[in-house]
This record gives structure tokens, sequence and C-alpha cells, in this order.
């Protein structure tokens, strides 16, 4: 049953594509009072009638509460759609995609127009949202008060995690944790193709594919308290000695398989100018070093 709304904060949600429709059907379905607003007012008609109040116009949109939500196209958008809006005294959280750098002029932009605010970075598809189990969250940063203000509420649709008072360190998490996504799925890729011509069921390899990444995922935690220490000879097993001297039977297999190597070669390049430093009895941590200019 839905909570008593005089005990919810209201929401104003501007944006109701996929992702801006779960947000605000879940903060209904949990009782607190919403005004929405879409560029594309059809959007907003199946939320008017499960009682969203549905404004005419963002900047109705924006007076209508104090805490307002965007979750639209992309940065532009957002200057766009709050052009002519006043945003004095209000509770601005974004969760449109963007980067560390617009996260952080948009704060700014916002504290010239007399807003409060914070950033989000959503780390979860739109049916996670509203769905716990599902695993799903969102990390926000800029003001602390203002997310420890509304924190039971951005609790809703997926859980609050606040990464610090930067305001562009909620988009930086967020690219950290999809691009080590990203490589996980050029791994896999590079993994299904290596069958691809064998008669060997991808169905079959799968999990045992899931498997080994599951097992293979802990290893961040000895490359985060390397990083920490500075010693990155702490805990080695297989040094990087050991994994270049490997390399050629990974390219090999790929050329006899008629795989392109080119997901795996950037790596292994540069564990190769690692190891010609003389870091050979390192981990594989002192590749990062070589990553950041």
């Amino acid at each position: 049953m839905p909570q008593n709304t005089v005990e919810n904060t209201p929401v104003t949600m501007l944006g109701l594509g996929a992702m801006g429709t779960a947000l605000a059907r879940t903060w209904l379905a949990a009782g607190h009072p919403l005004t929405v607003w879409n560029r594309t007012p059809a959007r907003a008609a199946s939320l008017a009638i499960e009682g969203a109040k549905v404004a005419d116009s963002a900047a109705e949109a924006v007076a209508a509460n104090t805490l307002i939500v965007l979750c639209l196209l992309d940065d532009t958008s957002v200057d766009e759609v709050l052009a002519d809006t006043d945003l004095v005294d209000r509770d601005l959280v974004n969760l449109t995609t963007g980067n560390p750098a617009q996260a952080r002029a948009r704060a700014e932009w916002a504290r010239a127009r007399g807003a409060r605010y914070l950033d989000g970075g959503i780390m979860a598809v739109p049916p996670m949202i509203g769905a716990p189990d599902t695993g799903g969250y969102v990390f926000y940063s800029g003001s602390r008060d203002l997310f420890e203000r509304h924190q039971a509420t951005l609790n809703v649709p997926a859980g609050a995690t606040y990464v610090g008072a930067d305001a562009g360190f909620a988009a930086l998490h967020d690219v950290a944790l999809l691009s080590a996504m990203y490589g996980m799925f050029a791994g896999a890729a590079h993994a299904f193709a290596l069958i691809r011509k064998e008669d060997i069921d991808p169905a079959a390899l799968a999990p045992l594919l899931a498997d080994w990444l599951a097992a293979m995922a802990p290893a961040v935690h000895q490359t985060a308290a390397q990083l920490a220490s500075g010693d990155y000879t702490e805990g080695v097993v297989s040094n990087l000695a050991m994994q270049v001297a490997g390399t050629p039977t990974f390219l090999s297999t790929a050329e006899q398989q008629g795989v392109s190597p080119e997901l795996l070669s950037p790596y292994f390049e540069l564990m190769r100018r690692r190891l010609a430093e003389g870091k050979g009895e390192e981990s594989l941590t002192g590749v990062i070093d070589l990553l950041v200019h």
C-alpha cells in the first residue's frame, strides 16, 4: 500500500524517457506527490492515470516543488529545459548522464542561479528501478547536506550511495565501473569468438565463463591494496614476467582460430612495456601507471 503522502517529500520529475518514467513510477507507488513534465506530453499520460500531476511547462513543474529531479537526454538538454525556470531555493538532483567536468560546471551553474545541487550516476537499467533485489543503485555527489536531507526519498527508486562533495565524483564512479564492465564484455566477446567456428555450444561455455569471471573479480581488492601501498609485488602469485611470457599463446591461438587479436593486443602491449621497464616481479597493477598521463 502507498505510504501516507503527508509524510513523503513531493518530487518534480523532468524527463520521462524509459529511466525517467521508471523513477517517477516508483515515487508514485511509494506515495510521493509527483509533478512531471516531458517535451513529448503523451509520455506523461500513463503517469497521470497513476496520480501524477502533469505540468504544462518545465517552469511550472519546477515551481511546483522544492525537490527537482532531472533525467534528460544529455547536458545540453538540461540547459534547454531549465532556460526559463526560476531555480532559486530549489534542490536540483541531476541524473542526466554526463562526464565529471560537466557535473562540476553544472554545480557552479546551479549555485549561480540560487539552487542547491546533487549530481547522480545511475548504476541500473529501467527494469531494476524499484526492484531492490536486482542490485541497482545510484551514485550521488555534491552537497552532503542536500543528500542527507533527501536520502530517504532518493532511496526509493534505487539505493542511494554518496561518494563525495566533489560534484564530478558520481559521474566519475559511474564511468569507472562501466569502463570495467566494457572491458569484461570485450574479454567475453574474444572468448566466444575463439569457439565460434568449432563444434562447441556457446551455451555450454557461458556458465564456465561466468564462473571464471566471478572467481577472478576479487583480484580488484589486491590491485587496490597495491595502489594504496605502492608495493606492486605484494602478494604476487603470477608475476608480470610470467604473464608476458604466456601472451604468445593467446595470440597464436587467436590466429589459428581466425580471430582478430584487437581486443587483447593493446593490453598485452602495455604489459610488455611495463616489463621492459624492469618490473617483471610486479603484478599487473603497474599497467595502471602507464595509462595515467
